[in-house]
């Protein structure tokens, strides 16, 4: 399989920089397609972005958003990052991500997960004690879908749905369904299971533990008689790219440190720091400095855990939008020629 190398964003809006004003709703909505015009020119392979529905990010429907940058766009695929799927109906899932297919050529991808963030539950009147059966049994609901012009199907979370279309169907012959986590194992076995391809959250910590997680992955999914050689293993990880490490540094870490520490509060992490922050450069999870810093540790991740898409998650919080762009445009100028050149040389070997 090609390696991809893309982005991933949710919208953030909070104080620029940590500190500055916060960017409207409106304004950072079309900064999201400024930047998946700009991925798609300096050839990046996919942009992914993330459903929210609360007043500190901008989108709650990535399908919109996606839909008017695939009309500006020619190549990148889209797609969400993710769809929280336990508090969405299956059905329209379908239906909205068929509509971006048809208008971006067929370049749509759904990343489903059980969502880190629950405020969709109380809001769409949904009980946080069914969370883990709302996730199986609307999945299995959305596979259906993709496979079947006419559903028949039957669950508790939702009405049964007996011999009726869903409609328009995609241009692809089915949309790629991805499995989104953070490390749960059940969710690895679970992507095995249905032979779906898995995306891991890689957002703190030595990237290399994902490798069991991977394994797991890859042992049921061949338990179940799936071609692994097949199935595509992606990861996300916060970062950003400048002309060199130092600058990327102090351009990155106002705005992430920011967002991190409000996070933290709500779900009781220990106060990030400076430290914190370059420990994770050097021996963690963020990708944070020049575009040759960056693509070796890719090219790092590739060889620990297998992966072969990467999507760097840029920014983290709110920053000037020329770095952010700038930062892209390294990303597809600078560092995916050197991945590509490696993955090259190493299918050579």
């Amino acid at each position: 399989m090609k390696f991809e190398l893309g982005l991933s964003s949710f919208a953030e809006l909070s104080p620029i920089d940590g500190v500055g004003d916060t960017f409207t709703a409106q304004e950072r909505i079309n900064q999201i397609v400024e930047e998946i015009k700009l991925a798609d020119k300096v050839g990046l392979d996919i942009y992914g972005l993330g459903e929210h529905h609360r007043d500190d990010y901008a989108v709650s429907d990535p399908v919109s958003v996606l839909s008017a940058a695939a009309a500006q766009t020619s190549h990148i695929r889209l797609s969400s990052a993710v769809t929280v799927l336990s508090s969405d109906d299956p059905v329209r899932v379908y239906q909205r991500f068929a509509t971006l297919d048809a208008l971006s050529n067929g370049r749509a991808e759904i990343m489903a997960g059980r969502g880190s963030f629950i405020e969709s539950f109380p809001l769409f009147g949904y009980d946080l004690k069914d969370y883990d059966l709302l996730y199986k049994e609307k999945l299995d609901l959305l596979m259906n879908i993709n496979e079947n012009e006419i559903v028949n199907w039957e669950g508790t979370t939702r009405a049964a749905i007996h011999n009726l279309g869903v409609y328009p169907r995609a241009v692809q012959e089915k949309l790629p369904i991805w499995l989104a986590t953070g490390g749960n194992p059940e969710s690895s076995m679970r992507a095995g299971q249905l032979g779906l391809p898995i995306t891991y959250a890689i957002i703190g910590g030595a990237p290399s533990r994902f490798r069991r997680n991977v394994a797991m992955y890859k042992a049921v999914a061949e338990s179940n008689g799936f071609d692994t050689s097949t199935l595509p293993i992606a990861s996300h990880s916060w970062g950003y790219v400048a002309d060199t490490d130092e600058q990327a540094r102090q351009e990155y870490y106002p705005s992430s440190s920011y967002v991190i520490n409000q996070l933290g509060k709500e779900r009781g992490w220990p106060e990030y720091s400076l430290e914190k922050f370059d420990q994770e450069i050097v021996h963690g999870a963020m990708f944070v400095g020049s575009p040759e810093t960056v693509a070796n540790k890719i090219i790092k991740l590739h060889e620990d855990i297998g992966i072969n898409r990467f999507m760097l998650h840029v920014p983290l919080g709110s920053m000037p939008h020329d770095k952010v762009m700038k930062s892209i445009k390294l990303l597809g100028e600078k560092v995916k020629p050197i991945v590509d050149a490696y993955m090259k040389n190493k299918e050579e070997v």
